[in-house]
């Protein structure tokens, strides 16, 4: 059970990823362009998550998976400072 909640889990972040990149491709906005950015590497992070869980249980991915959601939210975070300028 634990696997279908990661795996829809990865398909609500790509889907926000992508939902967020069409969007920006209409407006232009460049905030819309960093969270499409950043969602699209919480998905790498679930991807990551599913690898670490599910796969290869006996591989320890913490840390690729606690890194790459740093940088999505960092990169998040530098872009609303940004913008908000």
């Amino acid at each position: 059970m634990a696997e279908l909640i990661y795996f829809l889990c990865m398909l609500t972040c790509l889907a926000c990823a992508l939902l967020l990149w069409r969007s920006h491709r209409r407006t232009r906005t460049r905030l819309l362009l960093w969270s499409s950015v950043c969602f699209g590497l919480l998905t790498i992070h679930n991807a990551i998550l599913i690898l670490d869980l599910v796969v290869l249980p006996a591989t320890d991915l913490s840390l690729a998976r606690s890194g790459s959601a740093l940088v999505a939210v960092t990169l998040l975070a530098f872009a609303l400072i940004w913008e908000r300028q």
